[in-house]
C-alpha cells in the first residue's frame, strides 16, 4: 500500500462525487457477494481470530453495504457538511482502530475518505486483513483512491499526521491522550448500552433484544450490557426467549466464558439467573463479562431518566419500548445497525474532519 501510495499521491484527482461513487461501488460488490479474495480474506480472518466466525464477519459487511455504502444514502448524508473538494488528500488522519468486533472502525475510515482526506491507519491484530482488501478492491477499480489510505505496519511508527481517531479501552485512552494531546484528537474509551424494559414486552421484542445482546458475542459497546427493570419484574418470560439464542453455547470461548463465569458465581454465593447461554446477576455495573449481562432494578422512569444521564458518557446507546428524554432511545433489535450519521460516542466525525485548524507537526 505504500508503494500504491507515493506513486498516486500526486496525481490523485477524486472529487467528492467520485469519492462517493466508489463508496457506493463497494457496496454494491459487497451486496453481490464479493468474490474469491474475500471469501479467503473472511475465512482467514476466522481462522486468526475465534471471536470471528464467518457468519458475524458476513453480517458486518451486509450491515456495512446496506447502512453505509448506499448511493442514495451516501449522498443525503454528506450533503449535510460544507466540505472542502481539492481533488486529491491534503492532510492526514491517524486511524487507531480496535478489534473487538469485525470492521469496527470501517465508519472511521469512510469518513475520512469521504472528506476528501487521506487515512494513515493502524490496524488492530485481531481485524487486520477486511479492511485491507476492501480498500484495495477500490484501488484496483479507480487507481487514483491509492492515495487516500495507508495502512502501518506492525514495526511503522505513527508519524507525520495532522490529526487523531484513536480507539481503545480506558487505559490505552490514558496513553493516547499523553501522546496525540498537542493533535486535534478524537479519543474513545470503553462504553457500554443498556436495555429499559417495562414488563410490557412482547415476545418479538423481547426476542429482538436478543440481537442487540448475543450479535458478535456481546463483545461491541453497542451491544447491551445492562438491563434497567422496574420492581417486581419477572424475569421468566426473558429468561425463555433469550433461550432460543441457545447456539450462542457452542462456540467453544463463548461457553468457556460462560462456565467461567457460572463457575465464580457458584463458588462465591452470587445469586444470578441462567438459562443456558446467558447468566444474569443484579449489579450497578454497566459493563458485565462475556456471556453474562447485569440488571438493576427501578421505581420511575423519570428518575431513571436523571440516573442514566448522570453517566452518559459511559453509554453508546438505549433500546427500549420507551422514551428518555435526555436520550435518543432505539427500537429493540436495533443497537448493532447504526447508520451513517450514528457517531461512535456522538461525536460527529465529519464536522470535527470539516473544521480542522491543521498545523502539521512531527512528533517527537
Amino acid at each position: 500500500f505504500s508503494l500504491h501510495n507515493y506513486l498516486y499521491a500526486k496525481i490523485a484527482i477524486l472529487k467528492l462525487q467520485e469519492r462517493l461513487d466508489l463508496l457506493a461501488e463497494l457496496g454494491h460488490y459487497l451486496r453481490a457477494g464479493g468474490d474469491e479474495d474475500l471469501d479467503a480474506a473472511v475465512q482467514q480472518s476466522s481462522i486468526e481470530n475465534q471471536w470471528f466466525t464467518e457468519g458475524n464477519i458476513r453480517s458486518a459487511l451486509k450491515a456495512i453495504a446496506e447502512k453505509f455504502l448506499d448511493r442514495d444514502k451516501l449522498a443525503a448524508w454528506a450533503a449535510q457538511y460544507p466540505m472542502a473538494d481539492p481533488g486529491y488528500p491534503e492532510k492526514t488522519v491517524a486511524l487507531i482502530m480496535a478489534g473487538n468486533i469485525p470492521l469496527v472502525g470501517f465508519h472511521d475510515w469512510l469518513c475520512v475518505f469521504a472528506a476528501g482526506q487521506r487515512a494513515k491507519v493502524k490496524l488492530s491484530d485481531k481485524d487486520k486483513r477486511l479492511l485491507p482488501l476492501l480498500v484495495q478492491k477500490m484501488g484496483h477499480w479507480r487507481k487514483d483512491s491509492w492515495a487516500y489510505t495507508e495502512f502501518l505496519s506492525d514495526n511503522d511508527r505513527l508519524k507525520d499526521f495532522d490529526a487523531v481517531i484513536a480507539t481503545g479501552s480506558n487505559n490505552t485512552a490514558r496513553y493516547f491522550e499523553q501522546y496525540f494531546g498537542k493533535y486535534p484528537h478524537i479519543i474513545r474509551r470503553n462504553r457500554n448500552s443498556v436495555a429499559v424494559l417495562t414488563g410490557l414486552e412482547t415476545i418479538p421484542e423481547l426476542y429482538a433484544l436478543g440481537r442487540d445482546i448475543f450479535s458478535y458475542f456481546g463483545l461491541g459497546c453497542r451491544n447491551v450490557s445492562k438491563l434497567y427493570v422496574p420492581h417486581g419484574y419477572h424475569f421468566d418470560m426473558l429468561l425463555e426467549t433469550l433461550h432460543e439464542y441457545r447456539e450462542m453455547i457452542l462456540h467453544n470461548k463463548y461457553k468457556n466464558n460462560f462456565d467461567y463465569n457460572f463457575t465464580l458465581y457458584i463458588i462465591n454465593n452470587i445469586p444470578h439467573k441462567n438459562n443456558g447461554c446467558l447468566l444474569l446477576k443484579e449489579d450497578t455495573s454497566l459493563q458485565a463479562r462475556i456471556a453474562s449481562v447485569h440488571y438493576e432494578y427501578y421505581d420511575d422512569l423519570h428518575d431513571l431518566d436523571a440516573q442514566l444521564a448522570d453517566h452518559k458518557n459511559d453509554i453508546q446507546c438505549v433500546v427500549s419500548n420507551v422514551q428518555l428524554p435526555q436520550f435518543q432511545v432505539l427500537p429493540f433489535g436495533q443497537s448493532q445497525e447504526p447508520g451513517l450519521n450514528d457517531y461512535a460516542d456522538g461525536v460527529d466525525i465529519m464536522q470535527f474532519l470539516s473544521a480542522l485548524n491543521f498545523v502539521r507537526e512531527k512528533v517527537m
